[in-house]
């Protein structure tokens, strides 16, 4: 099982030398990761930590050998920083980093994965199938019915994702996700509140409810609409936002997570929660969720970006995140 350590608290801010915020890269959710990495390059040199911004677009490898870096934190969103390939890349510099290690970061981006994890420690999820030809368009909405969320098994930010409710839209929405991903999802609708808890250092922060107007809570409503609805606290009774952020640990857990991050479920009207996926690098932006559960738990931005921070010393068991 994987260790999941509580706070070590970092009192001095020499005490983490030299950081490298990787922020950009080359995936699709590289305008995010500038908000997020340049929101804590900010944060952290107020706090008067020597902190760096980097973009691994521009060459990772010698920018971190001539810059004499100590820790890296990671705010590189999707593909190549959250899915442990940068994570493996900095083991082998010896680089300490931010966040989830190599297999808990790769499980957590497989959506696929993470929901066959999800039911094995006995979590809901939604019901599913995995799309591999346009032929089986008829049999998956028999089982799953209509309607329907497609998505890519390891993209973010609802890249690639389109809800279906026509039968004759399912294999243009396939084909759609195909161009982000050879693994396509498919899981049933599932009518009911949307809510994200932040965890931090082995907690679950106050959880948040999200309404959007939009057909889904998707990568506009997600970063840039204004009329999106964010509620925390969340409105739930004290006993059942305990038992769901439990059940969210339970989730983090499962993946391998460790550090921080984020778990999303959505919640109908019979009250079991059906998991969707964890992040290991959530969004830091305005519009993001960590930043407003840190808030209403009395952690400001900056506290936050350094208690991240503060996780890259923590220690990982190997092969696990």
């Amino acid at each position: 099982m994987t260790r999941f350590p509580e706070r070590t608290p970092v009192t001095d801010p020499e005490a983490f030398g030299r950081v490298a915020v990787l922020m950009g890269g080359s995936s699709a959710e590289r305008e995010i990761s500038l908000l997020t990495g340049n929101a804590v390059l900010s944060a952290l040199q107020d706090k008067g930590i020597d902190a760096h911004g980097l973009d691994p677009a521009a060459g990772l490898a010698g920018l971190l050998d001539e810059g004499g870096f100590d820790r890296i934190w990671l705010a590189l969103h999707g593909r190549g920083g959250e899915d442990g390939a940068m994570q493996g890349a900095l083991e082998t510099l010896g680089l300490p980093y931010t966040g989830s290690g190599v297999a808990g970061s790769a499980i957590a981006m497989d959506k696929l994965r993470s929901k066959q994890l999800f039911g094995a420690w006995g979590l809901g999820t939604p019901g599913w199938a995995i799309m591999g030809a346009a032929d089986e368009a008829p049999g998956i909405i028999e089982r799953l019915g209509l309607p329907l969320m497609v998505k890519p098994a390891r993209e973010g930010s609802s890249v690639g994702m389109a809800r279906v409710e026509l039968a004759a839209d399912l294999v243009p929405a396939w084909e759609a996700a195909r161009r982000f991903d050879s693994t396509v999802l498919v899981e049933a609708w599932v009518t009911g509140g949307e809510y994200s808890v932040p965890i931090l250092q082995g907690t679950a922060l106050p959880m948040v409810r999200i309404e959007t107007p939009r057909v889904f809570y998707d990568y506009e409503a997600k970063y840039f609409a204004d009329d999106t609805r964010y509620f925390c606290p969340a409105g739930l009774a004290p006993d059942a936002e305990a038992a769901y952020a439990e059940a969210a640990l339970t989730a983090f857990r499962a993946v391998g997570a460790s550090g921080w991050g984020r778990v999303d479920f959505l919640l109908p009207e019979d009250g079991q929660p059906r998991f969707l996926e964890v992040n290991t690098i959530p969004g830091m932006t305005s519009h993001s969720l960590v930043p407003m559960g840190a808030r209403e738990a009395g952690i400001g931005f900056e506290d936050l970006a350094w208690r991240v921070l503060e996780t890259s010393f923590a220690e990982r068991e190997a092969g696990l995140g």
